[in-house]
């Protein structure tokens, strides 16, 4: 039986092939992966069991970045990195700035 997020050989339509920039917050997810894994923080096999228990309506309403946000978000929490409350601190900081990030 094939779990939600194993697409390959399915009927998905055309896929777009054309390049394009990554904005700078996708850049920082891209990034901050990279840190923790090389600070043996997280390992890249939990962010992919992160990534395959996100549930397929969180799954496919996500992009590519938010989904990596998630299960980066979610094993930091498991392992007691940061906690819920300090997440939703610092969203609700980042939701009352005035002036957005670039």
């Amino acid at each position: 039986m094939r779990a939600y997020h194993d697409l390959g050989g399915t009927p998905a339509g055309p896929i777009d092939h054309d390049e394009h920039a990554l904005q700078l917050w996708e850049k920082r997810i891209e990034a901050l992966l990279v840190l923790l894994t090389r600070k043996k923080i997280l390992r890249i096999d939990e962010n992919r069991r992160g990534l395959e228990s996100l549930g397929s309506e969180a799954y496919f309403a996500a992009s590519y970045a938010e989904r990596r946000m998630l299960s980066m978000s979610n094993n930091l929490i498991m392992k007691g990195v940061i906690s819920v409350e300090a997440l939703a601190a610092k969203i609700a900081e980042i939701e009352s700035r005035v002036d957005p990030l670039p």
